[in-house]
C-alpha cells in the first residue's frame, strides 16, 4: 500500500511539469520574454519534495521498497533507451526549426539558453553527486543521487516546451513523456533510486526556466518575428 500511494504521488508530480508550462502563458511579457513567478517553480519543488521524502536510508524507506520490488519484478531488465532519449529534446526542437517549423528565439539566443541551462542542471548534479556520494542500487559506483540522465531529459524538455508551446502546445506533454520516461528507466536498470529520478527532474526542469528568466536577449533583434501566429 505504501508503495502504491508514493507511485501515485509520482505520477502526480510528473504530470504537474507539463501542465504548468502548456498553461502558465500569461507568465510571459509582451515581448515572449519569460519572467519569474513563484508558481513556476511548483513543478520542480513537486519533484524534489518527493525526492526527498522517499529518500530514506531504512529497508522500509520508499525508495528501498521500490527497489527491492523491481529486483523481485525484472531482476533481469537491462536497456540503454534512457542513453539516447535524455537528449532528444534537444534534436526534436533543432530539428523542427530545421524543417521549417519556426521555435519562439534565433538560433544565437536559444543556444546560449541551452547552454546555460545545462551548465547549471549538470553542474548542480555533479556537485550533489560527489557531496552525497551515494551508492548506486547495483552497487557499481557512489554516484547515484540524483540522476544525471533524468536531470538532462527534464532539462533538455523544458528547453523543447520553451521553444515550441506556444505553437504547439502539446510539445510540453510530448517532451516530458519522454523525459518521465528516462526517469523511470534509470529505474528499471537499476542505475538509480527513485529518489534520485525526482530530485534530478525538479534540478533539470529548475535550472533550464532559471537560463529563460535570466536570459538578456542581447542577440537576435528581431526574434519576436520567429513565431508564427495560429
Amino acid at each position: 500500500m505504501k508503495t502504491i500511494q508514493f507511485v501515485l504521488i509520482l505520477l502526480a508530480a510528473f504530470l504537474t511539469g507539463p501542465k504548468a508550462d502548456a498553461q502558465l502563458k500569461s507568465d510571459t511579457l509582451a515581448n515572449d520574454k519569460p519572467r519569474f513567478t513563484f508558481r513556476q517553480t511548483y513543478p520542480a519543488a513537486s519533484l524534489i519534495l518527493a525526492g526527498l521524502i522517499s529518500n530514506g536510508r531504512s529497508e522500509e524507506s520508499i525508495k528501498n521498497e521500490l527497489a527491492e520490488e523491481r529486483n523481485e519484478i525484472i531482476p533481469h531488465f537491462k536497456t540503454r533507451l534512457d542513453d539516447y532519449l535524455q537528449f532528444s529534446p534537444i534534436a526534436v526542437a533543432y530539428g523542427l526549426d530545421a524543417f521549417g517549423v519556426k521555435s519562439k528565439n534565433d538560433f544565437l539566443n536559444r543556444s546560449v539558453i541551452l547552454a546555460k541551462g545545462e551548465i547549471l542542471a549538470l553542474g548542480t548534479a555533479t556537485l550533489l553527486k560527489k557531496a552525497t556520494h551515494t551508492l548506486r542500487p547495483d552497487g557499481s559506483a557512489y554516484t547515484s543521487f540524483p540522476s544525471g540522465h533524468t536531470t538532462q531529459a527534464f532539462a533538455a524538455a523544458t528547453f523543447l516546451s520553451e521553444e515550441y508551446k506556444e505553437r504547439l502546445p502539446w510539445i510540453p506533454y510530448a517532451s516530458y513523456t519522454v523525459a518521465s520516461s528516462v526517469g523511470l528507466l534509470r529505474v528499471a536498470n537499476n542505475r538509480h533510486y527513485i529518489s534520485d529520478v525526482l530530485v534530478g527532474a525538479g534540478i533539470g526542469y529548475l535550472a533550464m526556466k532559471t537560463a529563460y528568466w535570466t536570459h538578456r536577449y542581447k542577440w537576435g533583434k528581431n526574434r519576436n518575428n520567429r513565431v508564427v501566429p495560429y
